[in-house]
């Protein structure tokens, strides 16, 4: 019987990738607010649509960091016989 190890690798990755969720946590809204707070400007639009870009990914990348870290603590990818 083998013991199960946590992949640093892994779960350095699932870090970094979380911390590029927490920085697009953050600038989504100020892109979004930013956007709402100036309806007339021409910057309007451009700054509208990559705040909801932004929010997005954020999303995705938190899934994904979590996913990861996961992988890397429970051996997700390795097949044990």
């Amino acid at each position: 019987m083998t013991k199960n190890k946590t992949d640093k690798k892994l779960l350095v990755k699932g870090i970094k990738i979380l911390i590029l969720a927490l920085f697009s946590l953050f600038m989504g809204p100020i892109l979004l607010s930013a956007a709402f707070a100036n309806p007339e400007k021409p910057l309007y639009m451009p700054l509208l649509i990559i705040g909801c870009l932004v929010s997005g990914t954020a999303i995705f990348l938190g899934f994904r960091g979590i996913k990861t870290i996961m992988d890397s603590l429970f051996d997700g990818n390795k097949k044990s016989n």
